[in-house]
């Protein structure tokens, strides 16, 4: 390496650059809203309980009606959530990408899946199941306590959309049949 006529030996020159941690699973968990809170030390405990899985194009990950056993962090790839309409015919509901999240309600309750979820390429998700967490509220409640807190905030902000939602759809109903009566 050299510069303004210094030469550093090549060991020295890389002991100051990052050394990988953006792509370690901690780092990948940090990005995810519900665990950006968490320290370092709270990472990796988490990074041990997680687990990591390549699948295939077309692969299911569960079907809707399945009973739900955790959620699941895309770190690579791409996962359609669909449902089947009353003829069979699936209807897309999102098509989620590396760094989305999917299916954390089923982390704190044992409920039969309202959608399907299957990759529609080479795909590599991070699952946490409810299992592993109950054990690790047993035996680690500190670091559990704040994954669940930050699982908390998510669901709670996107039940508050589902609410807000909700209301324009009834607003926008309500003008629907105000427009037709006055026809």
């Amino acid at each position: 390496m050299q510069g303004k006529g210094l030469i550093v030996n090549p060991f020295w020159s890389n002991i100051f650059r990052s050394r990988g941690y953006e792509k370690t699973l901690a780092y990948f968990l940090s990005t995810m809203p519900m665990f950006n809170k968490l320290d370092k030390r709270e990472l990796g405990f988490l990074e041990n309980i997680v687990h990591l899985r390549n699948y295939h194009s077309d692969e299911v990950v569960f079907n809707q009606g399945d009973i739900g056993s955790g959620m699941y962090f895309i770190r690579s790839g791409q996962v359609q959530i669909f449902n089947q309409d009353e003829h069979g015919t699936e209807v897309v509901q999102a098509v989620l990408e590396a760094g989305d999240f999917f299916g954390e309600v089923a982390l704190t309750a044992s409920r039969p899946r309202c959608a399907s979820a299957r990759t529609t390429e080479p795909t590599v998700l991070i699952g946490l199941f409810r299992s592993d967490v109950l054990e690790a509220v047993r035996r680690h409640p500190v670091p559990t306590a704040k994954i669940m807190l930050g699982l908390n905030r998510i669901i709670a902000d996107r039940l508050l959309q589902c609410s807000l939602q909700l209301e324009t759809l009834k607003r926008q109903q309500t003008l629907a049949k105000k427009q037709q009566s006055h026809e």
